[in-house]
């Protein structure tokens, strides 16, 4: 049985992270849900614009399957960049896509959470004023339209850095932003705020990098398993980049990273050829 997760919000949960910064997370126990069907993960998870990059599920996800040993974890990528919670509205396209993946999902799998991380396009022009009143209609719909009314909901915040970009302006009122969303975990049930606190953006000044986005998985899952908020940096989440590179990856693992790299056209036709007799071997 496969445990899955439906990763919703915007763009640092979609990814955007440069994937050339951090080791290649290949692992057969993580698939993701793409045309319906189950496949091995490989990133970007997420295809919402054609540069999305590194998000936190991966690393959650890895995090998730050292802890349940054997078992299997599904991602269902519903998030799109640039989306304000009025995009996300019940009446909006976004919400009735993500309500039908999971749906979909759930005739395969167990649907086990919802990851969300948005914020930035509400940072600006008092809308935090009215975020929680929203969101609290979004999480409802979640959990009444998916029949799991007792889900859990893991809550990223936005992180320090927003303000002081070249775009910072429209940024201004992230601290309110994130005051709202803690402030909403804390009065409803099985919801965990995490913080962004330390995390390092992409020149940009927006997107959390593919390193920071490592750590911000585990701090996700670690208010996952614990069923609380994370207030502070996780202890050891400073090797997070490492998270899955000393597992001897399987033989399914070679292939698909083998096959990533040559159809991406980053190795000759010989050298493939090569590495492919050798995984046979």
């Amino acid at each position: 049985m496969i445990h899955s997760f439906l990763l919703v919000g915007q763009s640092n949960m979609a990814g955007r992270g440069f994937i050339k910064e951090v080791p290649i997370t290949c692992n057969e126990r993580i698939r993701v849900l793409r045309n319906g069907r189950w496949q091995i993960m490989m990133e970007p998870i997420h295809y919402d614009r054609p540069y999305a990059g590194v998000g936190p599920a991966a690393s959650f996800a890895v995090a998730w399957c050292n802890k349940n040993e054997n078992k299997e974890i599904g991602l269902i990528p519903c998030a799109d960049g640039g989306t304000s919670l009025d995009d996300w509205s019940v009446e909006g396209p976004l919400f009735k896509h993500a309500v039908l993946q999971a749906r979909l999902a759930k005739q395969s799998s167990k649907l086990d959470g919802i990851l969300w991380h948005q914020g930035e396009s509400d940072s600006v022009s008092k809308k935090y004023k009215d975020y929680n009143q929203k969101f609290s209609k979004i999480v409802n719909a979640f959990r009444k339209e998916l029949d799991e009314p007792d889900i859990p909901i893991i809550i990223g915040g936005m992180g320090d850095y927003l303000a002081n970009g070249f775009l910072g302006e429209y940024f201004q009122q992230y601290i309110e932003i994130n005051g709202e969303l803690l402030r909403f975990s804390e009065n409803n049930n099985n919801c965990y705020f995490v913080t962004a606190l330390g995390l390092t953006p992409n020149p940009d000044g927006i997107h959390i990098n593919a390193v920071s986005q490592r750590i911000f998985g585990l701090r996700y899952f670690e208010a996952y398993d614990k069923h609380q908020h994370i207030l502070e940096p996780v202890e050891g989440e400073e090797d997070a980049i490492n998270i899955d590179i000393e597992r001897t990856p399987t033989k399914t693992e070679r292939m698909a990273i083998l096959e990533n790299k040559f159809a991406g056209g980053n190795m000759s036709l010989e050298e493939y050829q090569f590495q492919l007799s050798e995984i046979n071997s």
